[in-house]
């Protein structure tokens, strides 16, 4: 199993914010990056922000298991700690 790691959200990025009084953003923590987000966030946005894979994907948030088919009505909330682990094959 390996913890895809999320990319540094640039300027551009629809999800990058930088802090200001009026922002009404969140942040999350990705595999243990913090991740900034400048609005609502399923879980199923966080997850591909990790990784494209289609299959062999977990997710957890505040270490509790997420079953797949919940991950778009599962909304993340400022400080949730979400750990996505992808199945790898080989040896």
């Amino acid at each position: 199993m390996t913890r895809p790691t999320a990319t540094s959200p640039t300027a551009t990025s629809p999800t990058a914010t930088s802090p200001t009084a009026t922002s009404p953003g969140m942040t999350v923590i990705l595999n243990g990056e913090k991740h900034e987000s400048a609005g609502p966030m399923s879980l199923a946005g966080a997850v591909r922000l990790l990784t494209t894979a289609p299959t062999g994907v977990a997710a957890a948030v505040n270490g509790e298991v997420v079953r797949r088919a919940d991950w778009p009505q599962t909304q993340l909330a400022d400080g949730d700690e979400v750990e996505v682990v992808t199945a790898t094959q080989g040896g």
